[in-house]
């Protein structure tokens, strides 16, 4: 008598369409995606444009000034044929450039430490974009990339985490205070006022200025964080959710359109390379190791040169990352080993051809895609030796430790873009972010 085969393990239950894309939908309107990888681009691309700035201080004048070989009346043709964004052509005297190269510094510095941080990265914008556009033949890719990464800032709620605004947030949290309750803050509203005094003058200037839709979306933003205060203030319910719903779309779909741009520009690199018969006999990285424009390090670039079968293995592995990066998103070992080359390419490129401020913006860019739980273990690691640095205990900040915030189903909700289903979640309640307990201020 044989013995009775054993029951055949139920599948699992599939579930339907309609609850999948309800779900879907819940995840992209209850919260802001990828607090931490949005942190860390924040970090990134404002270092990467002070270090910018403060590199070329001494040579500001010839480079985007009064005193450099594309004069004011040639920049003013150009951007009346071409409507690039740039408040420099509202006059050509050295006082009012000064005010905007200042303004930019100060952006970024603010930016990088996350003080209202919706309000400083369209400061943040209007500086960068000034800049550039005043003198269009002067950049490169990574200044392409800042470029476009500082309108994405202005829609991404990137206070959540390692900002001042979080930190704010967090001490709020810890004092119990409820919505809008405790001692105003007058920071918020008079930058708020402020700006809206440059955006009138941005408004008026606008024939010289740049395209009408930046100004659009210089009003919608600040007519936002109004109504946002306003709302805060007296009508802190089912109005205020409405308009975390809002801002959580716009940040998703911002933070979505960033990952996209990074994995074209990769894309379409590779592929170029791959058409080139340099890139195809793997001799490319050669020509640029001996150009004395590229070589800030001679003997080191002559020395890896030198070498045929380093120079082919360089030529070749850069072009396969490129080529493969954005298929291997689905597969997280395989995109953090990519991800992880990538990083060191471009860091290869900052010693070796002296390009330090492109391979900055390029692995503030990748940092996108960082997992997570990486991302926590740094912050610990950082803030570890911060209180080592002033030798302090980690209780002398008097902060709560951060937990892990929890939707509706009791799931962790700090899995955003990048990361690998580990970490804490981002500190909704900050600065920046929605759907927190903790108050919100103007232009916060």
């Amino acid at each position: 008598m044989t013995a009775p085969r054993p029951a055949p393990a139920s599948a699992p239950a599939r579930v339907p369409l309609d609850r999948r894309l309800a779900r879907a939908a819940q995840t992209v309107t209850s919260r802001a995606l990828g607090p931490y990888q949005t942190a860390i681009v924040r970090i990134g691309f404002s270092l990467t444009w002070l270090f910018f700035l403060v590199r070329e201080f001494p040579h500001r004048h010839e480079m985007y000034g009064p005193d450099g070989p594309w004069s004011f009346d040639l920049a003013r043709r150009l951007i009346a044929d071409n409507r690039s964004f740039t408040v420099l052509m509202w006059s050509d005297g050295w006082l009012w450039f000064e005010v905007v190269y200042g303004l930019a510094v100060a952006a970024a510095v603010l930016l990088l430490l996350g003080w209202h941080t919706r309000a400083v990265s369209v400061v943040f914008m209007v500086g960068a974009l000034s800049l550039q556009n005043r003198s269009v033949f002067l950049g490169d890719g990574g200044d392409n990339v800042v470029h476009l990464v500082s309108i994405y800032l202005t829609l991404i709620r990137c206070g959540q985490v390692w900002s001042l605004d979080a930190r704010r947030a967090a001490r709020r949290a810890a004092r119990g205070e409820a919505e809008g309750a405790g001692k105003p803050e007058l920071a918020g509203p008079v930058l708020w006022i402020v700006l809206g005094g440059f955006l009138v003058a941005a408004t008026w200037f606008s024939p010289v200025t740049g395209e009408w839709w930046i100004h659009v979306l210089l009003w919608v933003l600040w007519l936002g964080q109004g109504l946002w205060w306003l709302v805060e203030q007296y009508a802190p319910g089912e109005p205020r959710v409405l308009l975390d719903v809002l801002a959580n779309l716009a940040h998703n779909a911002a933070l979505a359109v960033l990952m996209a741009e990074v994995c074209l520009i990769y894309a379409t690199a590779g592929w170029y390379k791959i058409q080139g018969s340099r890139w195809q006999d793997g001799t490319a990285l050669f020509y640029p190791l001996h150009l004395d424009y590229f070589t800030p390090w001679p003997a080191l670039s002559e020395l890896l040169a030198s070498s045929g079968i380093m120079v082919m293995l360089l030529s070749y592995g850069t072009v396969i990352v490129q080529v493969a990066f954005p298929f291997t998103l689905f597969k997280r070992k395989v995109k953090n080993v990519l991800l992880v080359a990538m990083m060191l390419e471009h860091a290869g490129i900052a010693l070796l051809l002296g390009l330090p401020a492109f391979s900055m913006a390029m692995i503030a860019a990748d940092a996108v895609f960082l997992p997570t739980v990486f991302l926590v273990w740094l912050g610990a690691r950082a803030a570890r030796g911060r209180d080592r640095l002033l030798r302090r205990g980690p209780a002398a900040a008097g902060l709560p430790p951060q937990r892990p915030a929890e939707d509706a189903a009791g799931e962790p909700a700090g899995r955003g873009a990048g990361s690998d289903g580990g970490g804490k979640a981002a500190g909704d309640s900050g600065g920046d972010s929605g759907g927190g307990a903790a108050p919100r201020t103007l232009v916060g």
